[in-house]
């Protein structure tokens, strides 16, 4: 008997000097490379938006599957979310190889090496980890399991250079410099909170918003709702889940009549004391153009401006002519997709044949379809002396590599926008918008959605852009609402100084100081130099009308 055990143990004991040293192990046949390191993403001040984190991925080879029954048990034990019976047709098929679960926790790969289930392996690998969740994910994007990026900044990297660094075997480790995006976490937190409050309160479907640096075309703050965990990626593939600033494509409507008003000053056509007749409707045969709650006389320059004329924008732009006004908004960089860091863009729509009526309907932002993100541009270039400036994502990137035109308005043109958006939100629709000691101005836009092949006034997109200083802008800010409704504190409706511009105040009122700017107590002295004082201005602002500018410190 001891003959016989002695032989059954050394039978065995040469078995397993013969599979653990002589028999070469046959390699698994990985169906991707594992992934590979990234760059840390950090945010203007530091704080990390994206880093990576050790991890593993669980596979099973069903070849060498002991009991698929055993099996199947343990693993449901340790990953309840995965099918049974999907898994167990896995495991009881002779393939060599299988994933079971991708990038599992420290915990999970504990557990499930306790159990000891022959045929189950682990690999290391690497993922991505976006320690804020929601926080500017349509800036930031996400990786699929592979920790290659898919969207956003993300994708950015690695067409950077990196995934062709690491396809001719390039192992970079932990020696990749972190990015500093242009985006201030605080700032996003900020946006993002009045934003999601503002879609609850007005009932709308999406809302979105930014926060620009206009001295430098810098993103401080993005935000688009409904919103994704780039912690979970498959969420990013909802429909809803757009970035609607930088892909999403609106008419925009009155904050057009910023840019409009800006080429008929500029064109010499007109000055700030021209006055157009807005008495009777625009008519192209069975077609009327009216103003929304009319003057129904003749208007001013900042008459027209304050009281939103799509009449008087839509004589300027017709005295212009559409051929100029085609260039003009093609210089503003509005009629050509533009592209940033973000992979994510959209083109322009806007008519191929470009007739009177087209002139007259985009000038006041109808009929022509733009980025929200496009349509800052435009309008931080005609209060900043006519600099147009590429946006970007990176913080620090050269400024003068991103100059699109220079001189697309002249400086004294600019500063007319700048008294206009100021006067707007002293006396006009941006008023709920001016917030103490900020000096704010803005021009408002609601534009009736397409529903059904018609205009639906019942429809609406809501939107406002406010800069901030007015006197030497710093900062523009954009809020767009996607049909908000109506509420009884908005007397029934729900046109953008409702709705938008409140948000957009209140955005302003919690950013400002978080980005080092702290209220005046007094606004500054002679703010527009070369326009007409304040005072001297008075009985000469408006036309016919009450003479409610008088007195005014602007």
């Amino acid at each position: 008997m001891l003959a016989i055990f002695a032989a059954c143990y050394l039978t065995i004991g040469g078995r397993l000097v013969m599979l653990g040293a002589v028999e070469e192990a046959v390699p698994v046949a990985w169906p991707s490379p594992p992934s590979k390191a990234r760059p840390n993403l950090l945010d203007r001040n530091g704080h990390v938006l994206a880093m990576d984190v050790p991890s593993a991925s669980v596979y099973a080879e069903p070849r060498k599957m002991v009991d698929v029954d055993e099996a199947v048990e343990g693993l449901l034990r340790v990953f309840p979310d995965l099918d049974a019976s999907d898994l167990r047709r896995r495991l009881s098929s002779r393939s060599a190889f299988t994933w079971i679960k991708r990038t599992t926790s420290k915990a999970e790969r504990d557990q499930l090496w306790a159990l000891g289930i022959p045929g189950v392996g682990f690999r290391d690998e690497l993922r991505r980890l976006y320690p804020n969740g929601r926080a500017a994910a349509h800036v930031i994007g996400a990786v699929n399991v592979d920790n290659i990026g898919i969207a956003g900044i993300e994708s950015w990297v690695d067409r950077q250079g990196l995934q062709a660094l690491r396809g001719v075997g390039l192992n970079l480790g932990g020696n990749l410099e972190p990015i500093h995006l242009s985006l201030d976490l605080r700032a996003q937190h900020a946006l993002t909170s009045e934003l999601s409050e503002a879609v609850t309160k007005f009932q709308a479907i999406a809302g979105a918003g930014l926060v620009m640096d206009i001295t430098n075309g810098e993103i401080i703050a993005l935000a688009s709702l409904p919103d994704f965990d780039p912690n979970v990626p498959t969420d990013a593939l909802k429909p809803d889940r757009i970035n609607r600033v930088a892909v999403g494509t609106y008419e925009m409507g009155s904050t057009f009549k910023a840019m409009t008003t800006a080429m008929a000053l500029d064109s010499g056509l007109f000055d700030m004391r021209s006055v157009v007749d807005a008495s009777a409707p625009l008519r192209f045969g069975r077609f009327s153009i009216r103003d929304y709650r009319g003057q129904n006389r003749p208007l001013n320059i900042p008459e027209s401006f304050i009281h939103s004329s799509n009449i008087v924008m839509g004589k300027m732009a017709m005295a212009v002519g559409p051929e100029h006004h085609r260039t003009f908004l093609k210089r503003l960089g509005q009629l050509d997709r533009l592209t940033t860091e973000l992979p994510e863009s959209a083109s322009p729509l806007f008519p191929a044949k470009w007739g009177e009526l087209n002139t007259a309907t985009i000038s006041f932002g109808h009929g022509i379809a733009v980025t929200p993100l496009q349509a800052s541009m435009g309008i931080a270039a005609v209060v900043n002396n006519g600099r147009l400036l590429r946006p970007t994502f990176v913080k620090g990137a050269p400024v003068e590599e991103r100059v699109v035109a220079e001189g697309v308005v002249s400086e004294r043109t600019s500063e007319a926008l700048r008294f206009l958006m100021r006067l707007n939100a002293r006396v006009g629709s941006a008023g709920k918008a001016d917030v103490d000691g900020y000096f704010i101005g803005g021009k408002t836009g609601t534009s009736e959605k397409v529903v059904n092949g018609r205009y639906d006034s019942g429809t609406v997109l809501t939107a406002f852009m406010g800069i901030a200083p007015a006197h030497a802008p710093r900062y523009l800010f954009m809020t767009v609402l996607d049909e908000p409704k109506p509420l009884p504190e908005t007397y029934g409706f729900r046109t953008s100084g409702w709705n938008a511009v409140p948000v957009t105040g209140k955005i302003i009122a919690r950013v400002m100081p978080i980005l080092g700017v702290g209220p005046s107590g007094t606004p500054p002295l002679s703010p527009f130099p070369t326009m007409a004082s304040a005072r001297a201005w008075g009985s000469n602002l408006f036309v016919g009308g009450p003479r409610v500018a008088s007195g005014i410190s602007y």
